[in-house]
């Protein structure tokens, strides 16, 4: 069964009088466990793709089903909830409450699940540990390196345990040394068998996934495994 599905997926603008296709007839299929790069230059349509799979936003045509759960036909506040049940985002400029500690910002998003203070402690003690944060906890944003801050954020993305890991640039803060620790531990994620979709203008960061989704003028260029099973390169029509 797919983690993600969609089929002739469009995302439609209205610019005054003229429309604008932001996505035209995407059709991808995610398994659980996978992970995905989707790359594409400015003005491809991947900030949108990540947005609607991110339940962000809603398509204009076509369907989306996650965990078999139909999106496109959600209200804000279903989509808000399996938003914070399914998905752990994590942004290139970190979203971190800079007031609060690292354990407080990964916190946050069993606050809004209702867990007790007990619950949430112990899950976000969990997830800093599993980004090699124990020693952290107590600091706040200004107190932590640019590597430091982008593994408390992956650490509130996995803290609810979701379905999918949604990185939009996580490295596009960072220099090339912390990049390459963030990525390596993206991939360490991957073998603990977490799934991981990644948006990226960066080839060499998009190579650290096990398949690559090409989007350029709203459609899927090519889809290419780079697992090493000699499925290679398929181009899209």
């Amino acid at each position: 069964m797919s983690l993600i599905r969609t089929d002739d997926l469009w995302k439609t603008y209205q610019m005054g009088s003229e429309q604008v296709h932001a996505l035209r007839g995407v059709t991808i299929d995610i398994q659980k466990g996978e992970y995905v790069a989707i790359m594409g230059p400015s003005g491809s349509g991947k900030s949108t793709l990540m947005n609607l799979i991110g339940c962000l936003d809603t398509p204009t045509q076509g369907t989306y089903h996650l965990n078999s759960e139909p999106v496109g036909k959600m209200n804000d506040d279903q989509l808000a909830n399996i938003r914070n049940r399914e998905i752990g985002f994590v942004f290139q400029t970190f979203n971190l409450l800079p007031r609060a500690t690292s354990l407080h910002n990964v916190e946050l998003p069993l606050i809004y699940n209702g867990s007790s203070s007990i619950e949430r402690h112990d899950a976000a003690v969990k997830a800093l540990t599993k980004v090699a944060l124990a020693d952290r906890m107590m600091h706040k944003p200004t107190e932590l390196s640019g590597g430091q801050r982008q593994r408390v954020a992956i650490a509130r993305a996995l803290v609810n345990n979701p379905s999918i890991i949604l990185a939009d640039e996580p490295t596009g803060n960072l220099d090339s040394k912390t990049s390459q620790e963030i990525m390596v531990l993206l991939n360490d994620l991957h073998v603990q068998g977490n799934t991981i979709i990644i948006v990226t203008h960066e080839k060499d960061i998009a190579e650290h996934a096990n398949r690559i989704l090409t989007i350029l003028d709203g459609k899927i260029f090519s889809d290419e495994n780079t697992a090493g099973n000699g499925n290679g390169t398929r181009q899209v029509s």
